[in-house]
């Protein structure tokens, strides 16, 4: 059991995501940077789509009741075991009794802590993940608050020995500007060629509003090819006849502020997808915090596809690293 005493600003019970009820309107939600999610579960033992938990900007204050393995990843937020410094992306040994407790993020915006066994809530659509906008799943279907009390599953298939590493070559580094890349379409005719020009060459800020739904994003006005608009679209230039919304995808709802869509965004609606952020970019999305900067890079589908080719290798090496490490792997 670990009882949360501080919730922090926003933490959530996260897996792998609620997949393949998209056609009826459900979001996966789950851990928005996959990458730094499934180190978090390795280090621990787990299986991969063991729940953790997502930590945003400001970490909680947790009570560990019992003893158990932990390991924290993802942005840079240091970590504190009874306000000892301890270190991220490795192994660590909770006893009953131990408070964890973060100091102020410096890099990156999100952190997961996975425990050995995972958290244990109910399985909702075959996912522990939190969707708050219609309180479902995770904790309640809501963010933790203080006094909340999370069971400790039984999600671990491997004992992996406290002090495992990632090795820093694996280990993603944040900064304060960012190139995102991007597969241009559905609607992306619709764009003016000087509009499409501009939305590669700025520098685009992240609003306030950023969040698991979305991020907005501040620069200038683009403008869209003028039309009359078909039959079933509104009647700004950016709408469209309603199409899906695949995750990742960025509209800019009359020229203005593009939206990049994420985990927990709808799953449709009328606005012109101008481009879609590639799925090992969403990771980088997530760890974005707002004021920071953003640059818009496009690749075509077979560079995407060499990319994630490219991060499936990672992933495996960190496997390989983890699960080979000495006395790392225990048998029952």
């Amino acid at each position: 059991m670990i009882k949360v005493i501080n919730p922090g600003l926003q933490t959530t019970v996260q897996d792998h995501g609620r997949i393949g009820h998209y056609e009826v309107g459900m979001p996966p939600s789950g851990a928005m940077d996959k990458y730094s999610y499934l180190a978090s579960n390795l280090l621990v033992g787990n299986k991969d789509h063991a729940a953790v938990l997502e930590i945003t900007y400001m970490g909680p204050v947790l009570e560990f009741q019992q003893d158990v393995n932990v390991a924290i990843t993802g942005g840079e937020m240091p970590p504190k075991i009874n306000g000892q410094s301890v270190p991220m992306w490795e192994t660590l040994a909770v006893k009953a009794g131990d408070v964890l407790s973060f100091d102020f993020i410096k890099q990156g915006a999100r952190v997961y802590l996975a425990v050995s066994g995972g958290i244990d809530v109910p399985l909702i659509m075959e996912s522990r993940s939190t969707y708050t906008l219609c309180g479902i799943g995770g904790f309640e279907g809501r963010a933790l608050q203080a006094g909340d009390e999370l069971k400790i599953g039984g999600e671990n298939e491997s004992e992996i020995a406290v002090g495992t590493r990632i090795s820093d070559e694996l280990i993603p580094t944040f900064s304060k500007t960012n190139e995102i890349r991007v597969v241009l379409g559905l609607c992306s005719y619709r764009l003016t060629e000087e509009s499409k020009e501009r939305f590669f060459s700025i520098d685009w800020t992240v609003t306030p509003e950023a969040n698991r739904v979305g991020y907005r994003f501040k620069g200038e006005r683009l403008n869209f090819v003028e039309r009359e608009q078909p039959f079933g679209a509104g009647s700004n230039p950016s709408n469209v006849v309603d199409l899906g919304y695949p995750i990742g995808s960025i509209q800019v709802p009359d020229g203005v502020e593009p939206i990049a869509l994420l985990n927990d965004a709808v799953t449709g609606g009328g606005y012109a997808t101008i481009c879609t952020i590639i799925s090992t970019d969403l990771d980088k999305m997530a760890q974005i915090k707002t004021n920071e900067k953003v640059r818009f890079v496009a690749v075509n589908i077979h560079k995407a596809l060499e990319i994630r080719k490219e991060y499936q290798g990672k992933i495996n090496q960190m496997k390989q690293q983890v699960l080979g490490h000495k006395g790392g792997v225990k048998n029952g």
